[in-house]
């Protein structure tokens, strides 16, 4: 099928491997304007734009989706078809239109369930125990449309955020080409979503401040769901502790909630409003992260420090 592809991020390529190496003709993908990054301010391709200019395809980059100018110049392209793969951009009515056969998504979640920006972490934040991908058909609504295909994927005790990101990108791209396959042979089934739902809003690194006064089991997702970004972080002595690692163990001792109350060579217990999280992995500020065990060897702790 002549294809637009529209996609940004990591997550976004596998899908558009799958679809040239399916055959598929990719007439042009379009991806957010390039962005300024690191200490040189240098401007840095988007991994969706890296991997289109290996193919030698089209890229296109516009700052708004909704300019007319643009709209006509996806026009020229002429796709059956558009696949969106986490654009960053939502797409106008005057886009959804501009395919003979609409426009397809692929979305990080079971639908109807966790619809919105940033459903890989939410699932693991809720202590869901399975999740997947959804193929739908686009509409204006914030992930509304009909559904299509799905593949259930587990959420394994120890899943984090950047786990659970590359297994979802992996499972995506052959289930949108059985989309497309069922698509052009027509007999692709289209289910209206219906029943209970919720919203996973975008990430912000304010998410990942530790209320140690939540239960351990909440504040343990809350690190592995936001692992790789934007971290799941307290202070000490007024300087950032970023937590990478922890467990989650009943409260045998006493404390108040952020209070260092055990000391192992590879754990640091904190009381919490319920339970005690131990702390296996950590990153002070302007260092790298590490074990607790390397941690303690540098830096000594002892019950009854307080965590901010």
């Amino acid at each position: 099928m002549r294809v637009v592809f529209m996609g940004t991020p990591e997550f976004s390529v596998p899908v558009l491997t799958a679809m040239v190496e399916a055959g598929h003709e990719v007439a042009a993908v379009v991806t957010q304007p390039d962005k300024p990054k690191g200490r040189g301010k240098e401007y840095q391709y988007t991994p969706v734009k890296e991997k289109a200019l290996e193919y030698n395809i089209p890229v296109l980059q516009p700052v708004k989706v909704r300019e007319p100018a643009f709209i006509e110049e996806l026009k020229s392209y002429g796709p059956e078809v558009m696949v969106v793969v986490a654009f960053g951009q939502i797409l106008t009515k005057e886009v959804l239109a501009v395919p003979e056969k609409g426009c397809i998504n692929v979305h990080a979640s079971l639908l109807p369930m966790y619809r919105g920006a940033a459903p890989i972490q939410q699932v693991i934040l809720d202590g869901q125990k399975e999740t997947g991908v959804t193929t739908m058909f686009m509409d204006e609504g914030l992930d509304t449309g009909d559904m299509l295909l799905k593949t259930v994927v587990p959420i394994a005790d120890d899943e984090t955020g950047g786990s659970l990101h590359d297994k979802l990108s992996a499972v995506g791209a052959p289930l949108l080409i059985e989309t497309l396959r069922q698509l052009e042979a027509g007999t692709l089934e289209r289910i209206p979503q219906e029943g209970e739902t919720c919203y996973a809003g975008m990430l912000k690194k304010s998410m990942g401040k530790m209320d140690w006064t939540r239960p351990a089991v909440e504040l343990e997702r809350l690190v592995r769901g936001l692992n790789p970004w934007p971290s799941a972080y307290t202070s000490l002595n007024g300087k950032m502790l970023k937590i990478w690692a922890a467990e989650v163990e009943p409260a045998g001792e006493a404390g108040l909630p952020g209070q260092v109350v055990k000391v192992e060579k590879d754990g640091i217990g904190v009381m919490t409003g319920d339970g005690i999280l131990m702390i296996r992995e950590l990153q002070p500020e302007g260092k790298k992260r590490m074990s607790a065990d390397a941690y303690l060897r540098g830096y000594p702790v002892k019950p009854g420090l307080q965590l901010e």
